[in-house]
């Protein structure tokens, strides 16, 4: 990721994404409906007022006259016809297959065409045991519920499959939940003329209720001469199973004949299914199996983005009580004194906080400091207010436009002092907040602290997202960093350095657009520990606008992941270095840029849960993740110092700012893949922080362990 020419920023790639997105839901739905498919006894179907008479009070196997009239016949004597709803079924139709061959018996099987696209080969089975395949719709819809071009598509998708399967063009239909001819409702009938009216509709003359499961005995008793319903799926059908192996040779030993519904009445054989029909069918089952696997795949994915964010927290609130513990010690020791400390504010088009900026650092309690501002070809009065003020012991520099880093190389050369503290231009600190910074310099093996930066303009919906963000996501995560020996990053707005430690890094280095984050681990790596210092407290302007929010975090996402490859062989390195690698930059690797960009799937799958899954499921994993992030949120807060006010809107910040963050990180790995080159993007300052500057004592005093 060195430097390249300035390209212009990648657009297609969001219509490519919208489209993805639309593809994966299409394949979810296609799947939740297709899962959908019930099973004789699951669904209790409308009733209402009884067909016509000539199709409830006639035979089984009725037909729709071309002039609207149903003719219906029966089976001869001494005929039986078994028949099987709702398979095939991987576990019981081959078994029933066992027993019809042992016994030279033939059936009708009326299958489902989503089972029949899961199981191909098990249809085949059956066609090639001289059985005769049905309809039984798609995903087993109660017909008189749906309307007719529902169950019209159904019946077509079924045929389709079944042709794919190997098997003829169909001619025999079952509807789901349908029984006796007398049984009959109207609104199955006029389902059943509307859509299906080329289709023999094969109703029963004794239902043995096997979905029941009553026991073999009352099975056995409910095969008689004629149509006889059972089921090969939707269940444990054993008792059926068993009851064929009695019922089948006792009736048989009468002269009775086990033949199939065609061959009972003897019907012409089915013609075979013309190859368009084949390929419609197979086309249909790579779709439905692909979006089963699709499902698989995101749950799996839910599973173990889940498990990874509790283990998350979990480690985030054992470190953070760590730290909490370690800095309350550290506290309670009297400030020490370092020797002059030297603060350097880069700043460039800073007018609006500059002056706030500085009199916050000249009006700190530490004892000995000087403050350079270094003017980086400002085009407003940014450098002229600083003068103007005629503070003592600050000093401005006017550079021409460099950039952050080069302004801070600059103060750093003109600075007089062993420590360091650099600090943005838009940056408000506490009374205090120098001389709790570098306490933890004390220690010769630390060489850089992080303070903590709080939100100056936390007002509304997107102010109070980036106060919670700050506190619970940066904060926490800079705890457990400094527990681990691993932190990344020393943010801009406040943060104290040796002097040594800066020279081992080679300063502050231009080649990131996130210069804060190359640095700090240039200092991991030269040997040096860094932590954090909660009671530094310093308050920064957010973004006020989505678009410079969108900007600034582009910026901050594209120069953490350069700043990363920058410094990837870490990973095999050995200790403070080894350190960064193995779990600072997998940490940010595995939360900064993998899961952001397994999140659009895993919305995607949410919109799913809730059209498909148990409402009441998918209501209590979502209230349970919430309850488990606004409780950590509350503990951050309460550990800041914070009111839990803003607890209130982060439920509205896990589906609204959240997205924004990922689609942040989606723009940020496209870039980075094709090579590109962000400019930087500065954003527009309205002197939110000069507000704290009276507040400061009060604030920061909150933010103290105790």
């Amino acid at each position: 990721m060195g430097k390249r020419a300035l390209r212009r920023e990648p657009r297609a790639h969001w219509a490519l994404l919208l489209l993805a997105m639309l593809v994966l839901f299409a394949g979810l739905c296609l799947n939740g409906y297709v899962t959908g498919t019930g099973a004789e006894g699951t669904h209790v179907p409308v009733e209402g007022a009884p067909g016509p008479a000539a199709a409830t009070e006639g035979a089984a196997v009725q037909r729709l006259e071309p002039d609207g009239t149903v003719t219906s016949r029966a089976l001869p004597a001494k005929t039986i016809a078994l028949t099987f709803d709702d398979g095939p079924d991987p576990a019981w139709t081959p078994g029933i297959l066992e027993v019809l061959a042992r016994h030279r018996a033939h059936a009708t099987f009326f299958q489902v065409g989503s089972q029949i696209n899961r199981y191909p080969e098990i249809t085949r089975q059956v066609v090639d045991g001289g059985h005769e395949v049905g309809l039984h719709t798609f995903t087993h819809v109660a017909a008189g519920t749906v309307p007719a071009w529902q169950l019209e598509a159904e019946l077509k998708l079924t045929a389709n499959a079944l042709a794919a399967a190997g098997g003829p063009r169909a001619t025999l239909l079952r509807l789901p939940y349908s029984a006796t001819p007398r049984a009959q409702s109207a609104a199955e009938y006029d389902a059943w003329r509307r859509s299906a009216p080329g289709y023999l509709q094969v109703l029963t003359d004794h239902d043995t209720e096997d979905w029941r499961r009553p026991g073999v005995p009352a099975i056995v008793a409910a095969i008689k001469p004629g149509i006889v319903m059972l089921h090969d799926s939707g269940g444990d059908r054993a008792q059926t199973i068993a009851a064929l192996e009695q019922a089948i040779p006792k009736l048989q030993a009468k002269g009775y004949r086990f033949v199939t519904v065609s061959e009972a009445l003897r019907l012409p054989p089915p013609a075979a299914a013309d190859p368009a029909q084949r390929w419609r069918g197979l086309i249909l089952r790579i779709a439905q199996d692909t979006a089963a696997w699709l499902a698989r795949t995101l749950t799996v994915l839910m599973t173990v983005a889940a498990a990874i964010g509790l283990l998350r927290l979990l480690i985030q609130l054992v470190t953070a009580r760590i730290h909490w513990r370690r800095a309350r010690a550290r506290h309670e020791r009297p400030l020490a004194y370092l020797g002059l400390v030297s603060v350097v504010v880069p700043a460039y088009n800073e007018a609006a906080n500059i002056e706030a900026t500085v009199r916050s650092l000249i009006g700190n309690d530490y004892p000995d400091i000087e403050v350079i501002v270094v003017d980086d070809g400002s085009s407003d009065d940014t450098a002229g207010i600083v003068e103007r003020l005629g503070l003592p012991r600050v000093t401005v520099i006017r550079q021409p436009n460099a950039g952050k880093p080069a302004a801070l190389n600059t103060g750093i050369r003109y600075a007089g002092g062993d420590i360091l503290v650099l600090v943005d231009g838009d940056t408000v600190f506490a009374p205090d907040a120098l001389g709790r910074l570098v306490q933890p310099l004390t220690d010769p093996e630390i060489g850089a602290v992080s303070g903590n930066t709080k939100v100056a303009n936390r007002t509304g919906l997107l102010g109070r997202w980036q106060h919670l963000e700050y506190v619970i996501g940066f904060n926490l995560d800079r705890r457990m960093f400094e527990i681990a020996r691993c932190m990344p990053t020393v943010p801009g707005a406040i943060g104290a350095f040796r002097r040594a430690a800066i020279q081992d890094a080679g300063g502050v280095s231009a080649q990131t657009l996130a210069e804060d984050t190359d640095f700090t681990m240039a200092v991991l790596r030269a040997g040096w520990h860094v932590v954090y210092e909660p009671a530094a407290v310093a308050w920064t302007e957010a973004p006020a606008t989505v678009r410079q929010l969108w900007r600034q975090r582009y910026r901050w996402c594209y120069g953490t992941m350069q700043a990363m490859w920058k410094h990837r062989d870490t990973v095999f390195q050995r200790g403070p270095a080894g350190h960064l690698g193995r779990r600072g930059i997998g940490y940010l690797l595995l939360f900064q840029v993998l899961l952001p960009l397994t999140a659009p799937m895993i919305d995607v799958y949410g919109v799913y849960g809730l059209l498909f899954l148990h409402p009441v499921k998918v209501a209590a994993v979502w209230a349970g993740f919430t309850a488990a992030q606004v409780a950590t949120a509350a503990l951050a807060l309460r550990m800041d110092g914070e009111r839990y006010g803003p607890l209130w809107t982060l439920p509205l910040q896990q589906v609204v700012y959240r997205q924004l963050m990922y689609l942040v990180v989606i723009q940020s790995t496209i870039m980075a893949l094709v090579g590109g080159r962000l400019r930087w993007h500065r954003m527009v300052r309205i002197g939110a922080a000069q507000q704290y500057a009276a507040a400061a004592p009060r604030e920061a005093d909150a933010a103290r362990p105790r």
